[in-house]
């Protein structure tokens, strides 16, 4: 099998792991009434078993850092992402409430390892390609939560258990999960496509820690994804609310604000990759949050549900691309240590999302929700101060602009030619 087709192999089995997760993940967090209702757990207690899954999670994701030091990334994906479907149906299956206690403890810990070692295989897998492909893997996982959710919404109006509603995915997509693992590739499996064979002089070896002062240069990209999470979830957990308490539309009307901005993520991301092929990645994320802080405005300012809806298109057209770019700039910032920069990185999207619905709830109860949407608008803008992050190396550090043909390939910000 030669180089190319194994890398578009592996670009598909990771792709269609990417959309397995957001499948999953909106079965999940859809049913949080009705899983609350079937183990009756109380208004007090609910915020405790949502905060344990990201802390999970967090914590999982130092974990993957190490072990993906012994064991390849694409093993940590393989056995994970059945582990998450299996920890849902456990939250189905339980009648006590230590049960979905522990089901949620370990949808949280393999969580946490699958997204680390997801996004770990996508940034190496970019980097041989030679060009930007990561938003297309998110825009993956944008899709499967648009399916997800819908099927949620059906399992609810037929009034179908979680069990019975969870099965289904479950019984399908564990073996397709498994059957798609064989084609992942890892750093080790490849030596790039034509034209950028030395690519494995900095991916294909073994993994270096970031070094001194490593952290540090990576920690402007961390207060980005943070930020880009507490304004995901702003979305996610105040749209609904926001739309008919403030804007006084109807209960129906207020459930379409968070599927709009789930259908504008999805485009944005499948085209966001011809834009940081054409304009490279430092103007697609600058163009990207302008755009989101201005629909928090438009949210904010808001006289009625009509202007509302603009807003939070406007918020899934600008966050969707930022993530994505967060990832692959700590790829580019640390070649040789890519997984473990992913792996830190990727704790601080579970910290903006313990920060971003507390923040808003509570901004929002000691003052208005009008006001409330102004902050995560101002923590989005702070993308702009460290959007140099996001470009080729030598403009963040000042090398010269010699450079070898390698790194010219590794360099994906600026749209290099690849497969």
């Amino acid at each position: 099998m030669t180089d190319d087709v194994r890398l578009r192999r592996g670009r598909g089995a990771l792709g269609f792991s990417f959309f397995v997760q957001g499948v999953t993940f909106a079965l999940l967090v859809t049913r949080i009434p009705a899983i609350q209702d079937r183990y009756g757990i109380s208004d007090g207690l609910l915020p405790v078993f949502l905060a344990a899954v990201p802390v999970l999670a967090g914590v999982a994701s130092v974990g993957t850092e190490h072990l993906v030091k012994r064991v390849a990334p694409g093993v940590v994906l393989r056995w994970s992402q059945p582990l998450v479907l299996l920890s849902l149906l456990g939250v189905g299956a339980g009648e006590q409430l230590w049960h979905v206690a522990v089901a949620l403890g370990a949808f949280g810990l393999s969580v946490g390892a699958l997204d680390a070692s997801m996004n770990m295989l996508g940034v190496s897998l970019q980097r041989a390609y030679g060009r930007s492909i990561m938003l297309g893997f998110h825009a993956a996982y944008s899709l499967g939560g648009i399916l997800g959710a819908s099927a949620a919404w059906y399992g609810a109006h037929a009034h179908l258990g979680l069990f019975v509603s969870y099965l289904p995915a479950v019984a399908v997509l564990v073996p397709l999960v498994l059957l798609g693992s064989r084609y992942y590739v890892d750093r080790d499996d490849r030596t790039g496509p034509a034209g950028a064979a030395d690519l494995t002089d900095k991916a294909g070896g073994p993994e270096k820690g970031l070094g001194t002062g490593g952290f540090r240069m990576l920690l402007p990209l961390c207060l980005v994804m943070a930020c880009a999470y507490i304004g995901d979830s702003t979305v996610a957990n105040w749209s609904a609310k926001y739309l008919q308490d403030v804007l006084g539309s109807s209960e129906q009307t207020a459930t379409v604000p968070y599927n709009v901005y789930m259908v504008t993520t999805l485009v944005g991301r499948a085209v966001g990759d011809l834009g940081v092929r054409r304009f490279g990645a430092v103007a697609v994320v600058r163009a990207g949050t302008l755009v989101a802080a201005c629909g928090f405005a438009v949210v904010a300012a808001a006289p009625g549900v009509g202007v509302g809806m603009l807003g939070f298109t406007l918020l899934g057209i600008g966050l969707c691309v930022i993530v994505p770019q967060t990832f692959a700039a700590a790829g580019r910032l640390f070649p040789g240590a890519s997984d473990t920069a992913v792996a830190r990185l990727n704790i601080f999207n579970y910290v903006g999302f313990l920060i971003g619905s507390p923040l808003v709830g509570a901004i929002g109860d000691a003052w208005n929700y009008r006001g409330a949407m102004l902050v995560p608008m101002v923590l989005v803008l702070i993308t702009l101060f460290h959007a140099r992050s996001f470009g080729p190396r030598e403009a963040r550090y000042g090398v010269g602009h010699e450079r070898r043909a390698g790194d010219r390939a590794v360099d994906v910000g600026r749209g290099g030619n690849g497969v």
